[in-house]
């Protein structure tokens, strides 16, 4: 199998890894999670690679939360978990709330 075939896109984040987001993963998301995000890649993408802060998951430190302005006290926020130099999307949603943890990015 073709691993590139399952993937959807991958973007370059400010903090140097690289965000693999697969077909499969996408369904996931906006059929079971967040629904909310069917058609919105692009805005998943730019909020993964310019994003307005980072910060890191108080319950794992290997999640980073992206959080990309989109109207007034409201957010897209891409969750990403970090292995070396790679990593992977978790899951993606609105939000008008940014989440505690340590912020990362911008330093």
């Amino acid at each position: 199998m073709e691993p590139d075939l399952e993937l959807l896109f991958e973007v370059l984040t400010p903090l140097g890894f690289m965000v693999r987001v697969t077909h499969e993963r996408w369904r996931l998301i906006t059929t079971v999670k967040h629904p909310v995000m069917v058609g919105r890649q692009g805005a998943v993408k730019s909020t993964l690679e310019n994003p307005d802060q980072v910060r890191r998951s108080l319950s794992d430190p290997r999640v980073l939360l992206f959080y990309r302005t989109e109207g007034a006290n409201r957010w897209v926020c891409a969750v990403a978990k970090q292995a070396t130099d790679q990593g992977f999307l978790i899951t993606t949603y609105p939000t008008d709330a940014i989440k505690e943890g340590t912020q990362v990015w911008p330093k």
